[in-house]
Formats: C-alpha cells, sequence, structure tokens
C-alpha cells in the first residue's frame, strides 16, 4: 500500500467493492466478525446446563460470570467489526487528514484494547472449565464450551493482527502529514 493513499489527494475516489474486500484488515475483520458469533453463539445456544434442578446454570463451573463475560466481549466484539468496517468503507472519503487520524487511532486502540480483552476471556473461561467437574449434563455442552474457548484465543490473534495493520496505516498516515508540512506554501 503507497503511502499517498492515505492524503487528501486520493479523498473522494471510487469504492470498489472487490478491491475492499481483498484487503487484508478487511479480511481479519471479517474472520474476527465470524469468531465473535462462534464464542458467543456457542454459548447461548448450549452454554447454559440445568444439573438437579430446572434453573440453568453456566456450564463453565456454574460461573455465570464466566459467560456473562463471553457473551458481552463477544457481542462487543460483533458490532465494533461492522462499526470498523463501515469506517474502512468510509476512510478514502476523508478528506481531512486530521479526521484520518482520529479514525485510525480509533481502530488501533480499540483493536488493542480487545485483544487484551479476548486474552482475559481465554483465560478466565479455560480456568473455570479445568475446574468443571464433568456430568452427563456438562458432557452434552462440552463441544460448545470448548469451541468458546479456541474462538476466544483465536481472537487474540486476529485482534492483534488488526491493532498491528491500525499501526501501520498510523506510520503512513505520520509520514503522508510530515511530507505536507514540508512542502512549500503556495
Amino acid at each position: 500500500m503507497e503511502a499517498a493513499s492515505f492524503g487528501a489527494g486520493r479523498a473522494g475516489g471510487g469504492f470498489d467493492p472487490m478491491e475492499f474486500l481483498k484487503q487484508p484488515q478487511t479480511i481479519l475483520r471479517i474472520v474476527s466478525w465470524v469468531f465473535s458469533i462462534v464464542v458467543f453463539g456457542s454459548i447461548v445456544n448450549e452454554g447454559y446446563i440445568n444439573i438437579d434442578s430446572p434453573q440453568l446454570h453456566c456450564v463453565y463451573n456454574r460461573n455465570e460470570s464466566a459467560c456473562n463475560y463471553a457473551i458481552s466481549i463477544g457481542l462487543i466484539a460483533f458490532f465494533a467489526c461492522v462499526f470498523f468496517i463501515a469506517l474502512d468503507m468510509k476512510f478514502p472519503q476523508i478528506s481531512s487528514v486530521k479526521d484520518r487520524k482520529k479514525a485510525v487511532l480509533l481502530d488501533m486502540g480499540f483493536s488493542g484494547c480487545w485483544s487484551f480483552m479476548w486474552f482475559v476471556c481465554f483465560c478466565f473461561l479455560a480456568n473455570q472449565w479445568q475446574r468443571t467437574e464433568k456430568a452427563k449434563e456438562v458432557d452434552q455442552a462440552a463441544d460448545a464450551a470448548r469451541a468458546a474457548i479456541a474462538f476466544s484465543f483465536f481472537s487474540i490473534i486476529s485482534w492483534g493482527y488488526l491493532s498491528l495493520c491500525s499501526l501501520e496505516k498510523f506510520k503512513q498516515l505520520a509520514f503522508v502529514e510530515e511530507e505536507s508540512k514540508s512542502l512549500p506554501n503556495l
């Protein structure tokens, strides 16, 4: 990707959906979006069991906080992916370098933070799953529980890489801003 694509010179250009879908950052956002669906979907669908009572309990050591945290992180990641895909689509039309910088900083900060949140989610779920007593009801939900743990781990990697992509975008944007300051005013 060339540095000039971040300056105001290309603002307002046409939008090519196929080119947009081929970008690594877009692919990673879609992958992260799918990972978030797997995490919160598996817990919502099969993450609650009833052992010796009609009341449902979280499969992770009957710790409701584990299920609630994973569902919350997954849902927020789901909506964040949609938001940042829309922002990435709108990014070429932003003409102000300062506004572009704010968008990239927001992306970089959120992606880094969410990579850490997924790390906490992975550790929390894995720890609670390790402490879960084996029972017939737990065995029925075991695949969903393991899927949520595995995809929360994969989410650490995908969100971490998204923050690195944003960092690279920020460096290119800073280069363009520095270059524009060195141009003489006419």
